[in-house]
């Protein structure tokens, strides 16, 4: 069993889940959302993240941290801060050893739902069903986390079964 944080980095709410896998079945460990409002200077709502994922990272050991791509913004601004916002992630995850993996959403889409244009509910409720959740999990920058942790654990699986085969010829 693997234990895979997936992120999903935003300014205004970066979602992350911790998942435990074998590669086909899939639990939640535990799941959220960093949350901070415009009034909250940037450089304060970086530190927010950096401090909770490493709260987040403390707590509970991973082997893997899995973040979405940055897929378009509005504006150039917009993508300046969500790369700010991936730099803290990936600052977090390299502070604690954790080698980092990134997925565009169409991967993800595609690992989680099986077709990549698919829309948020369709995603949250996969997360719930594959994770065997009572309920979609909440607030959806967490489901959307969650969806990039499964999508991680199956590249992974599939990255470990090619290996096995390489090596037994």
């Amino acid at each position: 069993m693997r234990r895979i944080l997936g992120v999903d980095p935003g300014s205004g709410s970066t979602g992350y889940g911790i998942i435990e896998s074998d590669g086909s079945h899939h639990s939640a460990v535990v799941y959220g959302a960093v949350r901070s409002t415009a009034r909250l200077p940037f450089p304060a709502r970086l530190l927010k993240i950096y401090a909770e994922l490493n709260r987040v990272l403390d707590s509970d050991c991973v082997q893997a941290m899995a973040v979405e791509e940055v897929f378009h913004a509005a504006n150039v601004q917009s993508a300046l801060k969500l790369g700010h916002v991936r730099g803290i992630v990936i600052l977090a995850a390299a502070q604690h050893s954790v080698p980092v993996f990134e997925y565009s959403p169409l991967e993800i889409k595609n690992a989680v739902v099986g077709y990549g244009r698919a829309e948020k509910a369709q995603v949250q409720s996969m997360v719930r069903f594959l994770l065997c959740l009572s309920a979609p999990p909440t607030p959806c920058d967490a489901a959307d986390a969650l969806a990039v942790a499964i999508c991680h654990s199956h590249h992974a699986f599939a990255a470990d079964c090619l290996s096995a085969a390489e090596a037994q010829r």
